[in-house]
């Protein structure tokens, strides 16, 4: 019941957005040859784009890799997404400093994309990594949550708009600078900008009310479904991953697998000798005993070999800046 309701609120946000541009076009097509029509409908259909759905994008620092240069990337990359259920990755991207492996669907046509953060991807053997996929494939939202995500970012717009809005740092310190000049109290410009910045401010905090209670019913309602998704979300990773391989990957990604990576990387060793020394730390035993690398079926030894093959010189490049993760 609460998911309806959460669903039912969210599409009431979005209709409110698709409202201003069904305003604003009607104003111009109505009053076609008035400027102040034009003035208004542009204003209202200004406000929808500012409060649209984002369509998301690969960040900036994000590196798509052509299939040709990466094939058995790709191809592990359609193997677990096969085996999880989801659409196939069109494009396999790489990030240098960022741990974290993401699966979006970004653009107009709701490209699905894959981006795989080099620091972590480098230090998991076999196992770890078909893990670590299947993971980013299982988090990839349903239609109810999309929906619901896209409202919150709206009413987040909301808030910043009408109740998180400030005056200018830089008009303020050019008035302080005024005021300590020596045209005195006499001569004081801006008074008329701080009189209709505080009414601006004043009026949107009423208006802002609204929205915040709307933001905070939203939120609460998106919040009793998050055991619901996580079960979700669990069962899926696990159709390409044991409940087992997934708990390492939990311990893994805790923390502890980058500072001996960034050591390394401060000593000069290789791309290849940190890999080999991560790989050492994951085959040892709790007897300290070195056991062989944790394969996959999904992703066998020789096969994660062939993938560090291609992703050595996206390897070289990332270690020289491993000392600046934190």
């Amino acid at each position: 019941m609460k998911r309806l309701l959460a669903v039912l609120l969210a599409l009431v946000v979005h209709l409110l957005t698709l409202g201003f541009v069904a305003l604003g076009a009607w104003i111009i097509l109505a009053h076609v040859a008035e400027l102040i029509a034009w003035l208004l409908g542009g204003t209202s259909l200004a406000i929808a784009w500012a409060l649209r759905p984002r369509l998301g994008g690969l960040p900036a620092d994000a590196e798509v890799l052509d299939r040709s240069s990466a094939p058995e990337l790709y191809g592990v990359a359609e193997r677990v997404a096969d085996r999880v259920g989801v659409r196939r990755p069109a494009k396999v991207a790489v990030r240098d400093l960022e741990a974290e492996t993401r699966y979006e669907r970004v653009g107009p046509l709701r490209t699905p994309v894959l981006t795989i953060g080099l620091p972590l991807w480098l230090a998991l053997p076999p196992r770890q990594r078909v893990a670590l996929l299947a993971t980013a494939y299982a988090r990839v939202p349903t239609g109810d949550e999309l929906i619901v995500d896209g409202a919150l970012a709206t009413l987040e717009a909301w808030r910043d708009a009408l109740v998180g809005a400030e005056p200018l740092q830089v008009r303020q310190d050019a008035q302080t600078q005024i005021s300590a000049s020596s045209l005195g109290a006499v001569d004081h410009p801006g008074t008329t900008y701080e009189a209709m910045g505080a009414l601006g401010r004043l009026l949107g905090r009423v208006l802002g009310g609204p929205v915040l209670l709307v933001r905070y019913a939203l939120t609460r309602l998106a919040r009793a479904g998050e055991a619901r998704t996580l079960a979700r979300r669990q069962a899926l990773a696990r159709r390409a991953a044991s409940e087992r391989e997934l708990a390492e990957l939990d311990e893994l990604t805790g923390g502890g697998y980058l500072a001996p990576m960034q050591a390394a990387a401060l000593r000069g060793e290789s791309a290849a000798a940190i890999r080999q020394g991560a790989l050492s730390r994951s085959r040892l035993t709790d007897d300290g005993v070195l056991t062989s690398p944790p394969r996959s079926e999904l992703l066998g030894t020789h096969d994660s070999e062939r993938v560090d093959e291609e992703l050595l010189g996206h390897y070289t490049r990332a270690i020289r800046g491993f000392g600046l993760i934190s």
